[in-house]
Order: C-alpha cells, then structure tokens, then sequence
C-alpha cells in the first residue's frame, strides 16, 4: 500500500513537471505572439498612414488634371472650387459675426 501510495506520488510529481514545462513553454509562445502582434500593429499603422499620403496624392493629381484642363476631371474642379467658396463664405459670416 505505501508503494502504491509512493508510486502515485511520483507519477503526480511527473505530471507537475510536464504541466509545468508546458506552462513555460506556452508562456513563451504567448511572449512571442505579443512581440509579433505589436510588430504587426506597427506595420499596420504605417501602411495606413502610407495608404493616407497615396490617397491625398491621388487626390491632388486628380485635381492637378482638372486645372490644367482635362475634361475628365471637369465636374472635381466645379466640385472643388464651390467647397473653397463655401469657406470663404463661412470665413466673411465668421468676421461679420465678431464685428470685424
């Protein structure tokens, strides 16, 4: 009965050992998993930021092309000067507002 006893004990002091070693081991799986997420959040904020400056860029081509005349683009300049004259507009409402 106390080798019984005994022999369970070992065998529970095994397990433990290997629970543990596969706690470590996860442990390190998880540290490595965080490094690469951080990585790749990084990478994620850059290429959006990169996406940001090609769709700016993009934007001004477009308008570029409009200004120097192409008719493609026609409707973007109309759109785009009516948006600048809307600011004027609310610039001049600003200024007479304060008494300007």
């Amino acid at each position: 009965m106390l080798q019984d006893l005994e022999n369970n004990f070992s065998e529970l002091e095994k397990k433990i050992l290997n629970l543990q070693k596969k706690y470590q081991n996860l442990a390190e799986r998880l540290s490595e998993l965080n490094i690469e997420h951080e990585d790749l959040k990084k990478k994620y904020d850059e290429e959006r930021k990169r996406n940001q400056v090609l769709a700016e860029e993009q934007k001004n081509i477009k308008l570029y092309s409009a200004i120097s005349g192409n008719p493609e683009h026609n409707r973007l300049m109309k759109n785009h000067i009516n948006r600048l004259v809307k600011e004027v507009d609310f610039c001049i409402a600003q200024l007479q507002n304060s008494g300007l």
